[in-house]
């Protein structure tokens, strides 16, 4: 009877408590695996050579450095195939993993459920995220400073800060779906790679023959690619700019300084002349569109992709069956 009194007055933990709990162990998980780790080593190592190249080409050639003011707020994390590596190694075998070991079992015995373990994974890895792309950026501000010179609107580098993590959550999204339909971690690993591939290669290599089409802009990538004409002053400068979710933050900045611009995709022309050569001939205008909406579109474009594998990654962790 005293065991049951006492176990009548135990409180059960609250619902954040819990939560965190899960949260807890899934970023001690993330910073021990090694992999995340060697990316990250990567990602600095790029973000390093970005400025440090001009310096030695400065140094060995004696011309000095062009200054840079918009460096910091046009960096992209690495760009598409950086968000693909830091997202692989954040959630690849987040849910996999624990069907593979066994883990889940006593996972779930705890006063957790399937939806808790869910959540708390995918903030977890939002965490990791952030708090990697804040000392990334951090890093960028410094070096650009130093090597560029000063640099204009830094207020603008959360925006591009957050544009590149929602540009990375859309591979965690497909790649957390991937690992919970099945279980597998070299499966995930491969369908995720193959898709990578396809978009980031293929994707491409076809709208050279067929021109920016706006299709390009609802699938994961760098999207249809445009020029807008910036007028500063007696001058009038050109901007290229992609249409796609790889494109998010800096797309947001450029909707915040150049709000009224306008962004043309143009079709490439090309023939073979009498000798064989390649002739590029005038481009032809297809359409036009406001910066503002080049930028929204993909965000909206990739809060879509986010929702809809998420929903699919937590409906199949909630069906799943658990062999003991």
């Amino acid at each position: 009877m005293t065991a049951n009194a006492q176990g009548a007055g135990r409180t059960r933990p609250s619902w954040l408590s819990r939560f965190w709990a899960v949260v807890r162990y899934e970023m001690i998980w993330n910073i021990r695996k090694k992999k995340f780790i060697g990316i990250l080593i990567i990602a600095f190592v790029i973000a390093t050579l970005s400025w440090a190249v001009p310096v030695i080409f400065s140094s060995t050639t004696g011309q000095p450095i062009s200054s840079n003011p918009d460096y910091a707020i046009t960096f992209g994390a690495g760009g598409s195939f950086m968000f693909f590596l830091f997202a692989l190694a954040t959630v690849m075998n987040s849910i996999s993993s624990e069907f593979e070991s066994g883990t889940i079992v006593p996972l779930l015995t705890k006063p957790v459920s399937r939806t808790m373990v869910f959540l708390g994974k995918l903030f977890a890895a939002f965490i990791v995220i952030l708090a990697t792309y804040t000392i990334l950026f951090a890093y960028i501000i410094i070096g650009g400073i130093a090597v560029y010179g000063p640099q204009n609107n830094l207020q603008l580098v959360p925006l591009s800060l957050l544009g590149n993590v929602v540009s990375t959550f859309i591979w965690i999204a497909i790649l957390l779906a991937m690992g919970a339909l099945s279980k597998s971690t070299i499966v995930t690993a491969l369908i995720a790679l193959g898709l990578f591939l396809a978009l980031f290669l293929a994707l491409p290599t076809v709208s050279v023959f067929t021109g920016p089409s706006p299709a390009l802009n609802y699938v994961p990538g760098s999207g249809a690619s445009g020029t807008m004409n910036i007028t500063q002053g007696s001058n009038v400068m050109s901007m290229s700019i992609n249409a796609g979710t790889d494109y998010i933050g800096v797309n947001l900045v450029n909707t915040v300084l150049y709000s009224s611009a306008n962004v043309s995709f143009t079709k490439l022309n090309f023939q073979f002349g009498q000798n064989g050569q390649v002739v590029q001939l005038p481009p032809t205008p297809l359409y036009t569109e406001p910066m503002s909406l080049v930028a929204l579109r993909s965000l909206g474009v990739a809060f879509v992709y986010i929702f809809v594998f998420l929903l699919i990654a937590w409906y199949a962790l909630k069906r799943a069956q658990v062999l003991e």
